[in-house]
């Protein structure tokens, strides 16, 4: 049972993109805290709203949006279908995280600098930047809607003063450039002070321009525009190591980008079909491998992954290594297929693995070994029971992503209710944690949860009948180098740092 890729998108339109590790005794155990990542270890450092008003405010008004607090943001809970986040991504450094939300906006945060009088402030992280990235489209030649929704944001390593980053919606890939501005030229010859032209005759003397001190003004300006080279939706973007070369991919083919040229891109993947009734599978995330600019990974509906090499073809449509897990055919259900479909793909920070997300589990893959994952973890292995009501609900569709922490010894993934899941490597044990406004006080401890299957549920357990399917992490970010964590929920943006941090 295979979508094609148009029926795909209308089911995912309102739904974001296409059993836990137990002790002996059955209960989650909790991660090591060796890792930096113990039970209880985990605090909020912060919860943000994703910031509406913000982007209304005039560059021209007197007021510094990197000032506005937490407490403001937080006062507005009302939110629309435009707010909620559709992506979360940090850049290099850690010091900066931009949010991508389905109404085309980004809103990046700054981290806290630390200070002799609030050192418990290193971690916090308020608004810098807000910008509209993408505007609602219509296509008048196929008569399609093109949404403003961000689905991905990827940033450039920094090279000077200025940040640069790259977001997508459907169809268009943009660069941005954020920079900072803090002083203003004055004294013209041409122009007065009101930026009026003045008349040559009245020009009697040769000034010289100064420049000013000014408010701190924080500018978002769009650098290229990549656009009308996807025929179906664009699901994934990832920056080269070269920095000179970026991907996006779609359902049915990936194409490669110069960050220089804007009117021209080289298609690296077609897997479409000459009959389109032959459809069998749809690309679902692609990604460059951290350090080896020839090589990428790009994952399917089918539950496989196929790793590239450029310099055996210009079109790599014949893949190097070929990963597949065999399917048990005692686990043979309905269901089978559309829960093999794998919804992110990504490299670890060496290069050595490669990390998926399919909807019950977490697999990570050997470069070396194409047989079979080296390692398995179940998210949520309680839902399998549940698979026919979250068919009918679409939740069987939602798109989860995965991410690795910095040392790759550790990963998450989001669930249902508000739950994340971490998965320690080294020790195999795990934690769920809930990301929630009931536990929202800055530096409250999360504490671990667990869920009862059947029989008698204990005090601290929430019965699998009573989760909330509405409420998901979909999207979260792990701090390149620290145990700092952004996790999306809905519209809110909830931060958590280790406790020992």
């Amino acid at each position: 049972m295979v979508l094609q890729p148009s029926e795909r998108h209308n089911r995912d339109r309102s739904h974001g993109r296409l059993g836990p590790w137990c002790s002996p005794t059955g209960s989650p155990a909790p991660l090591s805290c060796e890792t930096g990542c113990g039970e209880g270890s985990w605090i909020l450092v912060c919860r943000l709203l994703v910031p509406t008003q913000v982007s209304l405010l005039s560059m021209e008004e007197d007021i510094d949006t990197r000032k506005i607090n937490n407490s403001f943001l937080r006062d507005h809970s009302y939110a629309t279908e435009a707010d909620i986040i559709s992506t979360v991504e940090f850049n290099h450094t850690g010091e900066l995280l931009a949010t991508g939300d389905k109404g085309g906006r980004v809103v990046i945060f700054q981290r806290e600098q630390e200070s002799k009088n609030q050192v418990h402030r290193r971690g916090e992280y308020n608004v810098y930047s807000t910008f509209q990235s993408h505007e609602p489209e219509f296509d008048y030649l196929k008569s399609l809607e093109i949404e403003e929704k961000i689905n991905k944001i990827r940033w450039l390593p920094q090279q000077n003063a200025a940040y640069f980053l790259l977001s997508t919606n459907d169809k268009t890939v943009k660069l941005w450039k954020v920079s900072e501005r803090d002083k203003r030229p004055e004294g013209y010859n041409l122009k007065d002070e009101e930026g009026r032209l003045r008349d040559p005759a009245t020009i009697t003397t040769l000034r010289v321009p100064v420049l000013r001190p000014m408010d701190l003004m924080v500018e978002a300006t769009p650098r290229r525009v990549f656009a009308n080279a996807h025929t179906y939706h664009i699901n994934s973007i990832s920056v080269n190591s070269d920095y000179e070369t970026y991907m996006s991919a779609d359902d049915l083919r990936i194409n490669l980008w110069n960050f220089e040229i804007t009117n021209q891109s080289f298609n690296i993947v077609d897997i479409k079909p000459a009959n389109m009734e032959e459809l069998t599978e749809v690309i679902t995330a692609a990604e460059f491998h951290p350090h080896h600019c020839n090589t990428f990974v790009y994952s399917s509906s089918k539950g496989t992954i196929r790793l590239c090499d450029m310099r055996a073809s210009a079109l790599c449509d014949r893949h190097t290594k070929f990963f597949e897990e065999p399917e048990d055919p005692s686990n043979r259900s309905f269901f089978s297929e559309i829960i093999s479909s794998i919804s992110d793909v990504k490299f670890s920070h060496s290069g050595r693995y490669i990390m998926t997300r399919d909807y019950l589990t977490v697999k990570v893959w050997d470069l070396n070994m194409e047989n079979r994952p080296i390692e398995t973890y179940q998210v949520h292995d309680y839902l399998r029971s549940k698979l026919c009501s979250l068919y009918e609900n679409d939740c069987i569709f939602d798109k989860f992503e995965c991410v690795w922490n910095g040392s790759d010894s550790v990963i998450m993934t989001g669930s249902y209710n508000n739950f994340f899941r971490m998965f320690d490597r080294n020790t195999k044990r795990d934690v769920t944690l809930e990301a929630s406004r009931e536990n929202s006080k800055p530096r409250a401890i999360l504490k671990p949860r667990k869920v009862c299957v059947g029989g008698k549920r204990r005090k601290d357990e929430i019965s699998v009948d009573s989760l909330d399917f509405s409420k998901k992490i979909l999207h979260t970010a792990w701090h390149p180098s620290e145990n700092i964590i952004a996790v999306a929920a809905t519209n809110n943006l909830y931060i958590f740092q280790d406790k020992v941090n």
